[in-house]
């Protein structure tokens, strides 16, 4: 479904990514692990159409993509929840939802609402409520129940369980869990490198812009030079 041949992104005269070549499967979660600032936001971003990567391509359902504007990644079917939730706290939970459907028809999104109502169902509880005043864990719901809205073919998650407390990050893997459970395609970068692991089907290591193992998930869990070394920790 998706493919990077030797995407190379700088900022300025710094390369941010090096050569990364990866691929994600239609129905599989993928986990992209590493230390801080090794380029995994980098990675997502230059697939989304954020950020213009210098060489290398993106090739999405087979057309190549590479450097397409972020609405047309979303219209083709790429959705990115972003590191650091990025909902509209001044709009309502559902206001926030209407917008994450605006690539799909009206009778389509409504019926979406009642999809995500159900699958996340904090939120229905929370309706009409400001975005500004969600909890963090309700927040991340948010932003992950908007990207589904758009109904999209692969879904990119940006550290979903960045900064939440220990209960709500078992909650956002047992989401990933679930979504997997119905098919559907993720790429998932992810600071709690174990827990990510245990989720993956397959699963990359970042480090300084390169990737420097692969393999599934359980076979990356038993590689403990991978966390004292690449990763530095499991959490």
């Amino acid at each position: 479904m998706l493919e990077t041949v030797g995407l190379t992104t700088t900022y300025g005269s710094i390369a941010a990514l090096r050569d990364v070549s990866l691929s994600v499967g239609e129905g599989e979660v993928v986990g992209l692990i590493g230390p801080n600032g090794a380029g995994k936001t980098t990675l997502l971003g230059s697939i989304a159409g954020l950020l213009q990567p210098v060489s290398g391509s993106v090739v999405f359902e087979g057309s190549d993509v590479t450097g397409n504007a972020p609405d047309k990644m979303l219209k083709a079917g790429l959705a990115l929840v972003p590191e650091h939730r990025r909902i509209f706290t001044d709009l309502t939970v559902v206001e926030n939802l209407k917008v994450g459907g605006i690539t799909v028809g009206a009778s389509e999104r409504a019926g979406l609402l009642e999809e995500m109502a159900d699958l996340f169902p904090v939120l229905r509880d929370k309706w009409e409520t400001s975005a500004g005043f969600l909890s963090g864990g309700e927040a991340q719901q948010l932003a992950i129940a908007r990207a589904l809205m758009s109904k999209p073919r692969l879904l990119m998650m940006d550290e979903p369980s960045l900064g939440l407390a220990p209960v709500l990050v078992d909650l956002v893997f047992e989401l990933i869990e679930s979504l997997r459970n119905q098919g559907r395609t993720l790429l998932v970068v992810e600071q709690n490198a174990t827990r990510m692991l245990e989720v993956s089907d397959r699963a990359y290591v970042l480090r300084s812009g390169e990737l420097v193992a692969e393999g599934t998930g359980a076979e990356l869990l038993e590689r403990s030079d991978l966390f004292d070394t690449f990763v530095g920790g499991t959490s």
